[in-house]
């Protein structure tokens, strides 16, 4: 081991203690333990969208929502549950309208991850199916989708890559957006620049994390913060990927390998049930990309006020014109994974402290959750939010009699047969 590293690790581990026991630095620091937002980005996230949109609930039969819940009650604990608890939450919001004459908006509450393997994981090729046919529930049992082919409605869709419903990025892009929804507002966890599964206007949100899981794991706040780097999770997926490498598009093998006997990374395999708790020990908790991009790290970092630092290239985060990630975040680019002990034990410790202040903004965490019953600012909110910046629709949206922009037999042939 050479003098350097040694030295960036001994300079790292003052870093820890200096935040964590300076009297000076920790008085400062609890004088301005959380800081506002500045800016629009901290007058968005205050938003109150009530009042600036109404929502028209379209009633589907039990089949497409509630029974998916019935049948298999582990829909609402995962990750994918925003689609679930975005219904539940519209269905007595006062932005809601029983008068579809004066909505703004029109949403389908259909469930397309409740599909699930043994392992609990969301199983995609029937959501296709299962949206098509919803689709065409409505369009022919209301006027409305008819009028604009979608443009005024919006779905949520919280799978891996979003309405190109599959977990593997190359089959995903293979597939695209789903050609019904190609005109609607899609509502959805995935968020990656210049990349097919994301079209323009979509409103990107986090992944359901459970609040009161969380609550109740919560620690005293002014614990020292004595874990440098944190993370659990996959490093490698051999039953998906055998051959290495397209996982996590190797970022997260370069973790393993690279600082797998490093002192100020504390990563494993392992969850531990202090796992929570251990978040709210650490400076900065890792937040690579998977499968896709995104996961329920960047929702339980925020919570904790665990600085996240995303390694994903080209991702777009949830809410960022009200979240300040640039701010908050530390960005490592997937090729620079090696070099990340420098990264961070390079970092000021002024930066460091001005992260965990606005980290600790209430309003920064509520908007990160989906708590029932919904709270002011909480992610529903910053959802309605968004959907109220998108009005008024423009006059494209409505179209003329006769015009249609949609071609119901486009897709995959298995996409086609009734559901």
């Amino acid at each position: 081991m050479g003098s350097r590293t040694v030295g960036w690790w001994l300079l790292a581990a003052a870093v820890v203690l200096a935040a964590a026991a300076d009297s000076g630095e920790a008085e400062r620091a609890a004088e301005q333990h959380s800081e506002r937002i500045s800016g629009s980005a901290g007058d968005v996230l205050e938003d109150n969208p009530v009042g600036r949109l109404k929502v028209f609930i379209y009633d589907l039969p039990r089949k497409y929502n509630k029974k998916m819940v019935n049948k298999d009650p582990r829909c609402l604990n995962h990750m994918f549950a925003a689609e679930i608890f975005m219904h539940r939450f519209l269905l007595s919001s006062a932005v809601r309208t029983l008068n579809p004459k004066e909505a703004d908006w029109f949403y389908t509450p259909v469930y397309t991850t409740c599909d699930l393997t043994p392992a609990g994981l969301p199983l995609p090729f029937k959501s296709p199916r299962v949206m098509r046919s919803a689709i065409q529930y409505i369009s022919h049992k209301w006027p409305f989708w008819n009028r604009t082919d979608g443009a005024d409605h919006f779905f949520v869709v919280p799978h891996d890559f979003g309405a190109c419903f599959h977990y593997q990025e190359e089959k995903a892009i293979e597939r695209g957006i789903l050609p019904l929804l190609q005109r609607a507002t899609l509502v959805q966890t995935f968020g990656q620049e210049n990349h097919v599964c994301l079209k323009e206007g979509s409103i990107t949100i986090p992944p359901y994390a459970p609040p009161q899981k969380m609550q109740a794991h919560l620690i005293p706040p002014d614990t020292p913060r004595s874990i440098f780097v944190y993370f659990r999770g996959l490093f490698y997926d051999t039953g998906n990927d055998p051959e290495g490498g397209y996982y996590a598009r190797g970022a997260r093998a370069s973790l393993w390998e690279n600082f797998k006997n490093n002192p100020l990374f504390d990563i494993s395999t392992d969850h531990p049930p202090t796992y929570y708790e251990d978040m709210q020990r650490a400076v900065f908790c890792l937040c690579p990309l998977g499968w896709a991009p995104w996961s329920p790290r960047l929702v339980e970092a925020v919570v904790f006020g665990c600085i996240p630092v995303i390694i994903a290239d080209d991702i777009v985060l949830p809410f960022a014109d009200a979240i300040p990630w640039e701010e908050i975040g530390v960005f490592v680019e997937e090729k620079d994974v090696p070099k990340l002990d420098t990264i961070l034990t390079s970092m000021p410790i002024d930066d460091i402290l001005r992260k965990q202040r606005l980290l600790a903004n209430p309003s920064m965490k509520q908007a990160m959750l989906f708590p029932q019953p919904a709270q002011p600012r909480d992610a529903f909110h910053q959802i309605l939010n968004g959907l109220a910046r998108k009005l008024p629709h423009p006059e494209g949206v409505y179209l003329q009699p006769g015009d249609k922009r949609l071609n119901w037999t486009a897709g995959p042939v298995g996409d086609l047969k009734a559901w």
